[in-house]
């Protein structure tokens, strides 16, 4: 049977940007297709000679392609589609409610629900996409991430397509940027010397030796990092055996570019090392 990804999630979060970086990396992308025709469409990709093995279902609009009353329907048609298949997949795209209203007045876009003004299509949308989103194997936040980002992000995730079920995903952030909203696990670095006040580092980030080389010679860096790695692999194969798909880890900082990037890396190295299907991703080292 064929791969399937579905995603969704709340308008004006990125789908249209996911479904072309999925389309470049070789993903058979069915856009905006409303949730009755989900298994039909299955059924169609599954027969003999399609030639598609690895589909992404973009259910667009918020559900809307075919009316706001079938956002009832897709939950059902979520669980149905697992039921029937081993390998699905579900990202839900987030963004926080102001971003989202930023976004539609900046583009003066129309919202799919705007029977009212766009901070109450918003928070309309939101509640009757929550059992979508409790269904999600991958939250992404799209709050702080630009096209580009998002589209490097999906790339991390989707590009290879011999991964193993279970992924781990190692993002790097600034607190000052504020903590994502798609990770499972949070670990605060700020306890360690920050390389910013050292003033001939300042301008490199946590993927530039000099940085790397001085966030590493800190006793406390190495001792964090072993026990960090310690935990992640204890835990990891819980996480695979109750079903989980994903586990995204974060590792923050003051700013998200120096001490959080260097031991993201390293902490998805370790992974790597140890065989698991890893992606890294720095959410701020640019800011």
């Amino acid at each position: 049977m064929s791969e399937f990804v579905v995603v969704t999630g709340m308008s004006g979060a990125g789908r249209s940007t996911v479904a072309a970086a999925l389309e470049d990396i070789g993903w058979f992308v069915i856009d905006n297709l409303p949730a009755g025709l989900i298994m039909k469409m299955a059924e169609m990709v599954d027969r003999p000679g399609s030639g598609m093995d690895r589909v992404a279902l973009v259910i667009g609009r918020g559900g809307s392609a075919t009316g706001p009353e079938h956002f009832d329907d897709l939950p059902g048609v979520l669980d149905q589609l697992r039921a029937t298949r081993k390998r699905v997949r579900v990202v839900f795209l987030d963004a926080p409610d102001d971003v989202l209203v930023r976004r539609y007045e900046g583009t003066r876009r129309r919202h799919p629900l705007a029977a009212r003004g766009v901070g109450e299509s918003v928070t309309d949308e939101r509640r009757l996409l929550e059992p979508v989103r409790e269904r999600a194997d991958l939250l992404v936040d799209t709050g702080e991430l630009n096209p580009n980002q998002l589209r490097a992000r999906v790339l991390e995730v989707f590009g290879d397509a011999e991964a193993a079920h279970m992924q781990t995903s190692v993002i790097s952030f600034g607190y000052k940027h504020g903590i994502p909203l798609d990770v499972d696990v949070v670990f605060d670095c700020r306890f360690l010397p920050n390389p910013f006040w050292v003033e001939e580092l300042r301008p490199y980030s946590g993927l530039d030796d000099p940085v790397r080389d001085y966030v590493m010679a800190q006793p406390e860096s190495v001792a964090f990092l072993e026990k960090v790695d310690e935990l992640i692999t204890s835990i990891l194969p819980a996480f695979a055996r109750e079903g989980k798909s994903y586990l995204t880890i974060a590792m923050g900082c003051t700013g998200g570019r120096h001490r959080s990037v260097t031991l993201a890396e390293e902490l998805a190295n370790r992974l790597a090392d140890q065989g698991q299907a890893v992606s890294v991703f720095h959410r701020d080292v640019e800011r």
